[in-house]
């Protein structure tokens, strides 16, 4: 399953890219390149631990001022 901000390798070249949109049967992806494109989800593969490191992490203990 696919979710925006997952990073993806491209099955027919090994470009990586970054997902933005999800629908039934295509992500819209930004490239390394900065093309962007939709692509048949089949083509994609999730690239896990890039995907983990690029995660944004927020403290359950930040103090916000608001």
């Amino acid at each position: 399953m696919f979710h925006i901000g997952d990073c993806v390798v491209f099955a027919c070249d090994g470009a990586r890219g970054i997902v933005l949109e999800v629908n039934d049967h295509s992500c819209h992806v930004l490239w390394e390149d900065r093309f962007v494109s939709w692509e048949k989800k089949e083509l994609l593969t999730i690239d896990e631990e890039l995907t983990k490191r690029q995660t944004i992490r927020v403290s359950s203990n930040v103090n916000h001022p608001l």
